[in-house]
C-alpha cells in the first residue's frame, strides 16, 4: 500500500506504520504539494493520501483515499478531486478546544496572570487589604454558536462549573436541541438572545451561510461586558467589525485564536489579519493552538491507522464525507 502524507501530517508517519498490520510504502511531501503538479507522480497511484488541503487547477493525480486529519473540510476543492475517490476526516478536538474554551472563560473571571504579575511581597501589606472580589462562572450564561462535537463538549463541562447554556443551533426546535443545552434557538434568533450571554463562543463551521456571518449587527448586540471567544474559523468574523468592536470596547474582550491568513509553506511569510489584533489590551490572541495537544494527535491518527486497515480489507470507511464508504 502506497500512503503519501503532506505537510505536518507527514510528522506522524510512525504512528500510522506502528498500527498497521500489514507493510506501507510512505511518501512525505511538504506542505504546497496539495496545489502543485510538481509532486503528482509521487502522489499519482496511491492509495492513501493524508492532507489537510487539496486544491488543484490542473487535472489530479489518482488516489483512492483522502484522508483528512482534522474537521474541517474548507480546505479541500471536492470537484478537484479524482474520480471515484473518497474523502474522510477525523474528530478529537473537541476534547482540547472545550479545555481551551473553560480556561480563557476562568482567565477572564480569576484573572490569574494580572493577579501574579501584581503580586510583589514588597507591597504585600497593601496588596492584601486593597483586594477587589473577583469574578466566578457559577451563574453566568454562555451562548454557544454552532452546537456539534466541540460545542456540545464546551457545554458540558460549562454546565459542571453551574453555567447556563444557550445552544444556537441548525437543528433547534421548540427551544430544545439534543445535547446539554439548557435551551436552543435557530441562528436566526441569534441577534434575540445574544444580550443575554455573559460568554459568546464561536464553533459553527464555515460555509457560505457562515462567511462574515458574525458582524457589526451581532458585535453591536452583545453586551459591553460580554466577552467573545472563537475557536471556529475567523472568517465567521468580519474582521473589521471585531477589530473597531474591540478598539471601541463595544465588548469586555476576544479570546481570538483562529486567523485570517495563514502560511502555505515553510518559505511563506503572512500577517494573520489586516489589523494588529495583539496590540489591543482586550484582545488574547493565541496560534491556532486551542486543538493542538499530544492526546490529539494519538487518537486522530490511530483513527487514520484504522480507516487505512479497512481500506486494505475492503471494510466500510469511518466519518466519511465523499465517495463510496468501501473500496
Amino acid at each position: 500500500m502506497k500512503i503519501v502524507m503532506i505537510g505536518e501530517a507527514a510528522t506522524h508517519q510512525q504512528e500510522i506504520a506502528q498500527a498497521l498490520d500489514f507493510p506501507a510504502e510512505f511518501i512525505a511531501l511538504p506542505r504546497e504539494a496539495h496545489e502543485s503538479a510538481q509532486w503528482d507522480d509521487q502522489i499519482d497511484g496511491a492509495d492513501v493520501l493524508v492532507a489537510m488541503r487539496f486544491q488543484r487547477k490542473t487535472p489530479p493525480p489518482a488516489f483512492r483515499l483522502l484522508h483528512v486529519p482534522g474537521a474541517g473540510l474548507d480546505g479541500i476543492d471536492f470537484a478537484a478531486l479524482p474520480t471515484d475517490c473518497s474523502v474522510c476526516n477525523v474528530y478529537e478536538h473537541e476534547i482540547p478546544m472545550a479545555e481551551y474554551t473553560l480556561a480563557a472563560m476562568l482567565q477572564h473571571e480569576v484573572r490569574l496572570v494580572t493577579l501574579r504579575a501584581s503580586f510583589d511581597s514588597q507591597h504585600w501589606s497593601e496588596t492584601y487589604l486593597s483586594r477587589t472580589p473577583r469574578g466566578e462562572l457559577y451563574g453566568r450564561t454562555l451562548l454557544i454558536v454552532g452546537f456539534g462535537r466541540i460545542g456540545q463538549a464546551i457545554a458540558s463541562r460549562a454546565q459542571a462549573f453551574g453555567v447556563r447554556v444557550i445552544a444556537i443551533s441548525g437543528h433547534a426546535q421548540d427551544g430544545k436541541v439534543e445535547g446539554p443545552a439548557d435551551e436552543a434557538w435557530h441562528p436566526d434568533n441569534l441577534l434575540e438572545h445574544l444580550p443575554r450571554a455573559d460568554y459568546v463562543v464561536l464553533s459553527c463551521p464555515l460555509n457560505d451561510k457562515t462567511r462574515d456571518s458574525f458582524g457589526h449587527a451581532q458585535l453591536e448586540a452583545m453586551r459591553a461586558d460580554a466577552v467573545l471567544i472563537n475557536i471556529a474559523r475567523a472568517a465567521v468574523v468580519n474582521e473589521q467589525a471585531l477589530y473597531e468592536a474591540l478598539e471601541q470596547q463595544k465588548i469586555s474582550r476576544a479570546f481570538l485564536d483562529v486567523w485570517y491568513q495563514y502560511p502555505a509553506g515553510s518559505n511563506d511569510r503572512v500577517a494573520p489579519a489586516h489589523y494588529r489584533f495583539e496590540q489591543l489590551p482586550n484582545a488574547v490572541c493565541t496560534p491556532h493552538i486551542s486543538g493542538w495537544t499530544s492526546g490529539l494527535f494519538a487518537r486522530r491518527y490511530a483513527l487514520i491507522a484504522d480507516n487505512i486497515q479497512r481500506l486494505q480489507q475492503h471494510r466500510p470507511l469511518n466519518n466519511l464525507v465523499h465517495g463510496r464508504a468501501q473500496q
